[in-house]
């Protein structure tokens, strides 16, 4: 019997397959093939890959030699072996040609090459084999977003939330796609729908924050970065939340969040700069002279973004 399993690498979920036998000592190749399975789980990839090379060896039935090969492919993915995990999924696919999850997974391995068209095809390929398979249309749309065709990859996200309403991952795509095409309306919406779905979702947070700051909503894309703050602290949304505070003349509560991003993020350079015009704004001109030299040290090319500010602090 052949149980699918899916298993979470980074962002990206995986599809393996897990044959399922019984005993402790593995003599047979189903029962290399799930001892490769503990060892993965348990992080030892190359006790995996042995175990699922020994399953290939011994020449079983066509099925249970494609799940070593796939299983094989993750452990190689999971080690950054983009090359030997790509050759296992096609010998995988050689074994089993109509099996969709062989082209999803070949397909994850080759978008981190990356090979855009490649990964497109297999994800089509795995689309026609399983026509409500959301995840190969997200990812699809994702391919297709880092080709530059926004068109195809909205297309395709919505596909996936048609075909998996609960999808949270694809309305966040989905709504980073029409933003990019400018529509920030709907993109807002489509955020807020992740939202709804994963009230955790960081990254939806931050993202509508900026769609609402880029249309004025000072006080909405504000709390979006406070909820995000709350999930996550990061130097990158405090300094979000600092430009949406500067922009509401909140100079001091600006100047806190420049702070807590340059506390989080000492490199920082921009948040030393704008830190400077908060500064300089509020009178304080040797902390601002200090921190423009700070933040012009660490990346010259923004002076010249400053130039009338440098000029008031010489008056």
């Amino acid at each position: 019997m052949q149980t699918i399993v899916y298993c979470v690498r980074g962002f990206v979920l995986l599809l393996c397959l897990l044959t399922v036998a019984g005993g402790q000592s593995p003599r047979t190749a189903e029962e290399h093939n799930n001892r490769g399975l503990d060892r993965q789980a348990q992080g030892n990839l190359d006790g995996a890959i042995e175990d699922y090379t020994k399953a290939i060896s011994m020449r079983d039935r066509p099925i249970v030699i494609a799940t070593a090969y796939n299983n094989r492919a993750n452990a190689r993915l999971s080690k950054n072996d983009l090359d030997g995990a790509i050759e296992d999924y096609g010998k995988a696919i050689g074994l089993q040609p109509d099996n969709f999850e062989n082209y999803y997974n070949r397909a994850v391995a080759l978008m981190s090459k990356p090979q855009y068209d490649a990964a497109i095809a297999d994800f089509s390929r795995a689309i026609e084999l399983f026509p409500e398979f959301a995840l190969a249309f997200d990812h699809r749309g994702t391919a297709k977003r880092m080709k530059g065709d926004l068109e195809g990859a909205i297309l395709d996200y919505q596909k996936a939330v048609e075909n998996h309403p609960k999808f949270s991952e694809a309305y966040y795509n989905l709504g980073a796609a029409i933003q990019a095409k400018g529509d920030t309306k709907a993109a807002i919406v489509a955020y807020s729908s992740a939202i709804e779905l994963s009230p955790k979702f960081t990254d939806a947070y931050v993202n509508r924050g900026q769609a609402r700051q880029s249309v004025n909503d000072l006080a909405g894309a504000i709390s979006d970065y406070d909820q995000a703050i709350t999930l996550k602290p990061d130097a990158g949304v405090y300094y979000a939340r600092a430009t949406a505070r500067q922009a509401k003349s909140d100079l001091p509560g600006a100047l806190a969040d420049y702070s807590k991003a340059i506390e989080l993020n000492p490199t920082m350079a921009v948040a030393y700069a704008n830190r400077a015009v908060v500064e300089t704004l509020q009178g304080k001109k040797v902390e601002a002279r200090r921190d423009f030299e700070t933040a012009f040290r660490l990346e010259p090319s923004l002076r010249k973004n400053f130039e009338k500010f440098l000029v008031r602090l010489k008056s």
